[in-house]
């Protein structure tokens, strides 16, 4: 069964002590980013973060009580913040927008912490779940919305396989991160979206 990422939160980041900053929490998600970046989730600790963020271990435990909390928060943060839907008024141009963004996402540090992420979910149920509700679902629901607009505006097939264009669309990206170590450039980006997804979806 499903966890949800609000239980997540509510249940694994009490309130206690003063009041939460939230540009501190900011500055501790990004540390802990950098460092899982850098090292991996395994080698990752809370006092590599607190020296990171140039902060007291306890300013970290106040806000989160484990390493795993710590990057499952981050994780929604950035899924959250960061995979915004664009609408230009073409499935062409939200295609090209949306994914030269996603590109741009993982091509810096997330896109190194997600590849430390991966080879760890098999052995942390909690982690795989956080990190497949937030991280991989948000970016499969602006896919599956970019296609929900082109088809109320007439632009997709009606056999269109809109499932299999949003698992295209993020595998393409991700193999490039994850495999090749090819750049995430625009013209990979263009060769995505003008030969792959708009042929298999779009009105001709």
């Amino acid at each position: 069964m499903a966890v949800s990422t609000t239980a997540f939160n509510e249940g694994r980041t009490p309130q206690r002590g003063r009041p939460r900053d939230a540009s501190r929490d900011d500055a501790l998600r990004q540390a802990a980013l950098e460092v899982m970046a850098e090292v991996g989730y395994r080698a990752l600790t809370m006092d590599a973060v607190a020296a990171r963020a140039r902060a007291g271990k306890a300013t970290i435990y106040r806000r989160w009580e484990s390493k795993l909390d710590l990057v499952i928060d981050t994780c929604t943060q950035l899924a959250t913040q960061n995979l915004a839907a664009p609408d230009t008024g073409s499935l062409a141009g939200d295609l090209r927008e949306f994914l030269s963004s996603f590109a741009a996402f993982l091509s810096g540090p997330i896109g190194k912490a997600a590849q430390a992420l991966v080879g760890e979910l098999p052995h942390e149920p909690e982690l795989a779940t956080a990190f497949r509700e937030t991280f991989l679902i948000s970016q499969r629901d602006v896919l599956r919305g970019i296609l929900d607009r082109a088809a109320e505006r007439g632009e997709l097939r009606a056999d269109a396989p809109r499932g299999m264009a949003v698992e295209i669309a993020g595998a393409a990206l991700i193999y490039r991160l994850m495999l090749t170590g090819d750049p995430l450039d625009e013209p990979f980006v263009e060769k995505v979206v003008e030969q792959v997804l708009l042929p298999l979806v779009r009105n001709s």
